[in-house]
Order: structure tokens, then sequence, then C-alpha cells
């Protein structure tokens, strides 16, 4: 299939103002540090995508009525992206969740990264994948399967993190309703950690609905990794049975809601889920992850990944973020589903290993997200 024009675009020239310009078909956007919105449309369903931190910034689909609404948390200006600090649809790394002390050790070196969490790193460090611009190596805008694949060079040091890594994301809508990230890393000449994920913002009642609390929640995870007050894993795998953390059949958000602490902010305690849950079967298997559906529009959400690993969590520190349309985000305003390897895995030699080596087997991370309505 021909690759389809970029038709309207907004772009930012790397350091310098934003602005709306065209681009001809073929022209190459990575090379003049542009970054643009891409579509992708099948039918009623789309969603849009920019090359600014392999960002998500809408999925578009009915609900049960058939009334059209965008369920991802967003803003209506790519530079409230490069401002922002939620991580809205971005895909993070080079490592996601946290790492311990913001240092590890591999093959007998220790590695200092960039501490953006307190004394912890958080999803790669301060300019983490998620606050880089990605060269876009392939385009399609509609057809069978309207796809865009992203590409990024993370160089040897970036954040702190040893030898160069070659970064792919391709996002698809590859059958009705269904979106697909298929994400892979290659480590070119050091042994590396990478940990990716994907981090939308979901309310299936439409960004800026309100909040999630009545919105139903399936985990399919027996075990969660218990955390420390500072959100790193203790190294135990914990049963979900008889605690709030027991998703394993459809519950409401709210319900066991203040029994789970999700942090803190200027000494208060915040309330709400920030948790790694062990998801069941094998790790490395595509299978199902999470159920999620909206009693109000109707709408669901199904995911299937093939990681050890999703972090639930419910927007616990949204605090009157301004979004789309002039829309306010407030607490509980979304909730996030993030495949992932268990946090600071670098840290914990029994947790499922995340070390990816020059030569041997790339790193390898799918998602399939399947609505209904």
């Amino acid at each position: 299939m021909a690759r389809a024009p970029l038709l309207l675009l907004l772009l930012v020239p790397l350091l310098a103002a934003v602005c709306l310009a065209s681009l001809a078909p073929g022209a190459n956007a990575a090379g003049r540090k542009m970054v643009g919105v891409y579509e992708l449309s099948k039918g009623d369903f789309s969603a849009k995508v920019t090359n600014w931190g392999a960002t998500v910034t809408s999925v578009v689909f009915p609900d049960s009525k058939g009334n059209l609404g965008d369920v991802v948390l967003g803003y209506d200006t790519i530079a409230e992206y490069v401002n922002g600090s939620s991580y809205f649809g971005a895909l993070v790394g080079r490592v996601a969740n946290r790492v311990a002390k913001a240092r590890f050790v591999l093959d007998g070196k220790v590695y200092h990264l960039y501490a953006n969490d307190g004394k912890n790193a958080l999803h790669g460090g301060h300019r983490g994948f998620s606050k880089v611009i990605w060269t876009v190596k392939e385009y399609v805008s509609g057809g069978d399967s309207p796809h865009i694949t992203l590409y990024y060079h993370s160089f040897d040091g970036e954040q702190g993190f040893p030898g160069a890594l070659d970064v792919y994301v391709t996002y698809e809508l590859s059958s009705p309703y269904v979106l697909s990230v298929r994400m892979n890393a290659t480590a070119l000449d050091k042994a590396t950690p990478v940990n990716l994920a994907q981090h939308t913002y979901w309310n299936l009642g439409g960004e800026g609905s309100g909040d999630v609390l009545g919105n139903t929640v399936q985990l399919f995870a027996s075990r969660y990794t218990p955390v420390d007050a500072t959100l790193i894993p203790t190294g135990q795998l914990a049963p979900v049975a008889g605690t709030p953390y027991d998703l394993l059949a459809p519950t409401s958000v709210r319900e066991h809601l203040r029994q789970v602490v999700g942090g803190s902010s200027n000494g208060s305690t915040i309330y709400g889920y920030d948790i790694n849950y062990v998801v069941d079967g094998d790790a490395r298997a595509l299978r199902k992850v999470a159920a999620v559906r909206d009693g109000a529009s109707g709408r669901a959400l199904e995911l299937w990944a093939d990681q050890p690993g999703v972090q639930f969590y419910t927007g616990n520190f949204l605090q009157d973020v301004k979004g789309k349309g002039g829309k306010t985000y407030g607490q509980y305003g979304a909730l996030c589903l993030e495949t992932q390897g268990f946090p600071d895995a670098v840290n914990h030699p029994d947790f499922p290993l995340q070390i990816v080596r020059p030569g041997q087997a790339a790193y390898k991370h799918d998602m399939v997200f399947k609505f209904s309505f």
C-alpha cells in the first residue's frame, strides 16, 4: 500500500516555537527535527499519534448509542505535551517505572541514573523516551491496516544508561476496534536494562467526563509486588487474595480505593492504585491482562500483552490538569494499564530479567487493546 501523505500536521522544530505547517508527501520530518500529529482511521474508529514521545493523543470510537467519543486524556497542543509532567499517552523508557536510588550494578559496574522522583529514577529520567523526538519510519493513514512506525536511537550514557539502543514502536488499527502496539529494542554495543511501557490514560466515558470510580476493572493477576513508602518493590510477590488488590473478579474502582495507599503529597496520604500486578500465565506469551467497562457509555476495553507485569494506576495525582478543549482533569479522572517488566527489576535478581545484550535476542513487547460498546 502506498504511503499516505502527511496532510495538516502540528510541527515543532526542536528547541523552537510551535507552529502549524504542511509536509508534502515523502517529506523527511525527522531530518528536519519536526514533530507531527498523525491520524490512523478505520471507519468510525480512529487514533492519533505524535512522534513527540511516541505518544497516543486520542482514540475515538462509539458508545452504546453510536456517539463518538475520545477516550484518551491529553492536551490540545504539542507544546503542552512538551511541558507536561503526567506522561499522557507516552511511550516511557529506557526503563519504565522506578529504579531505586537511581542506581544499579550490571556486569560488575555501577551505573548512576538521573534521579527525577525523589532519590529514585522514574520512567527513564527527566528526559526519557517520552521527552524526545522519534523518527517516523512508515505511516499509512487508512486502508486495511492503518499504522505508524516510529524509531528512536538512544545513545550510550543517555540518562546514565549503558550502551546505544535502537528502539521501534508500531501503532496499528489491526482490525475493527483493535489497537495493536508493538515495541522492540536492540542493544548495539553494551548490555543494558530495557523496560518500555505505554502510558495512556483511559476514560471510557470520554476524556474530561468525570472520574472513573464507577468503572469496573478485572485484572488477571493473582499476585502483586508490594512496595515501600517510595513505591519501590520490597522484592516480595504477594497473593492478592484477601487484600484490596484483589481484582480477579470485575470490581468497581471505588470499592476498595480508600483502603489502598497510592503515595503522599505534602505530608497527606493519597489513596488509589499505583501498583504492579504479576500477570497470570506464561510471562512472555500474549494473554489477557485486564478488562475495563464503563456502564454509563457501554464502552469496554480488553488488554492483552506479553509482559510479566502490569502497573494499574488510577490517576491519583491528577489535580486540576488543563486538558483538551479547556476541560479540567481531576483526581481519578482516568486509569492506566501499563504492561511492563517488574519495577526496579535491575536491583532484584529474583524478578524476571530485563537485560538486553548485543548479538542476543532483542527486547520485545506487544500489546493489544480490544474495544467494544
